[in-house]
């Protein structure tokens, strides 16, 4: 099933990532440029970053001047995010565009590339609730608590991910299909946001 593919994938780029666990290490794909396992590990690799990223920045001792930086890191990271999950939704709708829609199929309410986008934070949140159930310094309580969160976590990851391989069964024979916006982020663009637009 794509999702578990696509989760395993997400697993990969997050423990990549935290064998040197810093927001500033080199990024390297080992996927092919041109495959979809690209498109996926570049995604959840966005999306790891960005998640240590809103760490940093609510640091209580931070600099203003570096949270102003570091806001700005974050403003490109949802940039890049946004326009991953587009061409991962270019992926999905040439594959699909041949598929003979059917004259009563139905629209869903996401696209096949933001649901994947719920599956790569989702495995965040599991790598990150796992962490804290296996730490040794946390009191009864708190272990308690985090394992019956990651229980829940990992019921969700079941849902979601068997939402998203019946969408995706659905647009392959035709019972849903995709009709894909754009995102139109107005607060990066000089000409739509108006104090950028103010500055030229």
């Amino acid at each position: 099933m794509f999702s578990n593919s696509a989760f395993k994938i997400f697993e990969e780029s997050i423990d990549k990532y935290h064998v040197l666990d810093d927001v500033s290490q080199s990024f390297s794909n080992p996927y092919d440029k041109d495959s979809i396992e690209h498109l996926l590990y570049r995604k959840n690799w966005i999306d790891t970053v960005q998640w240590h990223y809103e760490d940093i920045i609510r640091d209580p001792e931070i600099e203003p001047s570096a949270a102003l930086v570091l806001k700005r890191k974050i403003d490109a990271s949802n940039q890049d995010r946004t326009d991953l999950v587009e061409f991962i939704d270019s992926y999905f709708l040439k594959k699909y565009q041949s598929v003979e829609i059917k004259e009563d199929a139905t629209i869903n309410t996401e696209s096949p590339a933001w649901a994947i986008d719920r599956l790569s934070i989702l495995a965040l949140k599991i790598y990150h609730m796992q962490e804290e159930a296996n730490r040794t310094d946390a009191s009864p309580s708190h272990i308690e608590k985090c394992s019956a969160k990651l229980q829940v976590l990992l019921e969700q990851k079941k849902d979601l991910s068997t939402a998203i391989d019946q969408l995706l069964a659905d647009i392959e024979t035709g019972k849903k299909y995709m009709k894909v916006y754009k995102q139109m982020k107005m607060y990066n663009d000089e000409e739509l946001n108006p104090i950028l637009r103010g500055q030229k």
